[in-house]
């Protein structure tokens, strides 16, 4: 039971992520304002009444989030090559789970095609230039690839998933702060993100590992998934001459 139980979690996060993004789709041309849209207007007021500083710092966390994502991933890629072929595994498959989870989410967001706050919402002030039309809002994507990073960071690195947490807490919000999503498109990508990545990373690291395990044989890929070992030092014999 303990052993399902935490997929059983993320089961019903996944059911609730996929309720909310159909209880918060508006249809094209009905005159009907999203349900998001007073959050939305009080966290860009907040935002465009901040100062410069804030918001050019909004604008350079929203995207610096994902770069330190994947800098955690190639650290942890460059730490399990001298762990074990389920270590080397996990980190090889983590990026792409979180690839796949970000797939998934450009699908839904084509289906969905709910428009950017920036154009549907009325009476704002934005801080960030709103995307083109037909660059969808919900869910955010850039909520999707931090939370699945995060999510897979911490199967198999606890601790640069907790360094990650707050930057992508951060990064999420950031993406309201800008003024290019609704607080919902960003908390569903969370959700979305978080429960999707982790599934994937489940499914995929067995078959993962008997990869990584058969690759190590190779010579030329050794290098590329085992740290090697410094050179021994010479042991010198009672002359002092080595041997």
């Amino acid at each position: 039971m303990k052993k399902w139980l935490p997929y059983a979690i993320f089961g019903g996060l996944a059911f609730l992520t996929v309720g909310w993004l159909l209880s918060m789709r508006v249809t094209q041309g009905s005159g009907e304002e999203n349900a998001g849209a007073e959050t939305y207007r009080d966290i860009t007021s907040l935002a465009s009444d901040s100062p410069s500083w804030l918001q050019s710092l909004g604008e350079i966390i929203s995207e610096a989030g994902i770069l330190v994502c994947l800098i955690l991933f190639f650290l942890g890629y460059w730490k399990a090559r001298s762990n074990s072929h389920q270590a080397m595994a996990l980190a090889l498959v983590a990026p792409i789970a979180t690839c796949l989870t970000y797939v998934l989410s450009e699908l839904l967001k084509g289906w969905l095609q709910e428009e950017r706050p920036c154009r549907a919402v009325t009476g704002v002030r934005i801080v960030a230039e709103c995307p083109e039309p037909g660059d969808w809002s919900f869910p955010s994507n850039h909520s999707v690839i931090v939370a699945a990073s995060v999510a897979t960071l911490f199967v198999f690195w606890r601790t640069a998933a907790l360094l990650a947490l707050p930057i992508a807490v951060l990064t999420a919000f950031s993406r309201v702060f800008i003024g290019v999503h609704y607080l919902h498109d960003v908390v569903a990508g969370c959700l979305m993100g978080a429960v999707v990545a982790f599934v994937v990373l489940k499914l995929l690291v067995r078959p993962g590992e008997w990869a990584v395990t058969r690759l190590r044989e190779y010579d030329r890929l050794r290098p590329v998934l085992v740290a090697s070992k410094p050179a021994a030092e010479p042991v010198a014999s009672e002359s002092g001459v080595p041997r």
